[in-house]
């Protein structure tokens, strides 16, 4: 890294920090929040470029009933059925080996175009939301607000009036109840 560190910073800080915008407008030129001199390598880093954890691949357990898929969940033989250790040994040994490899070798193949095939995806999933559903949803409010109000002073125009007349003549109805014998 090239540049001068200031006090209690390390080179650590700046390989793995996400791009941090602090508060102001970035683009006025006397923003004293990001003036020219305070941008540095660390606000400069992109959150794409951030460090992957190659340990915990599914942070947020996405895949926790699919992964969890090991020979006892598959083959099992009760009690009184068993094979010999060996046969045993050799199957597990072939199951967990196949299992790996085979994974190993369909995402060597068929990952990569897959990520980018799911990151089309979803970039245009983004791009339509953000750019069509979100603002048709917004006009149709503004409209649909309009015509809700147009539709109430109409209601209360015609309907009303009829309304209280009928309720008018129908309240002096009285009815009463007595038991013949």
């Amino acid at each position: 890294m090239t540049g001068e560190l200031k006090d209690g910073e390390t080179d650590e800080e700046f390989l793995h920090s996400p791009f941090i915008r602090k508060q102001g407008n970035i683009y006025k030129p006397n923003n004293k929040d990001m003036d020219n001199e305070s941008l540095n390598e660390k606000t400069m880093d992109d959150v794409h470029t951030k460090e992957i954890d190659l340990v915990n691949r599914d942070p947020k357990h996405i895949n926790d009933d699919v992964v969890k898929v090991d020979f006892e969940d598959i083959i099992a033989e009760p009690g009184g059925t068993y094979s010999f250790d060996s046969v045993w040994k050799a199957s597990f040994t072939t199951f967990t080996v196949t299992k790996y490899w085979c994974y190993r070798l369909l995402t060597a193949l068929v990952g990569i175009p897959l990520a980018v095939i799911w990151g089309i995806f979803f970039a245009i999933l983004s791009f339509l939301h953000i750019w069509a559903v979100v603002p048709c949803i917004k006009s149709y409010m503004i409209e649909i607000h309009c015509i809700s109000r147009v539709y109430s002073i109409c209601m209360h125009t015609f309907c009303d009036p009829f309304f209280e007349a009928m309720g008018r003549c129908l309240s002096n109805i009285r009815i009463r109840t007595s038991k013949g014998v």
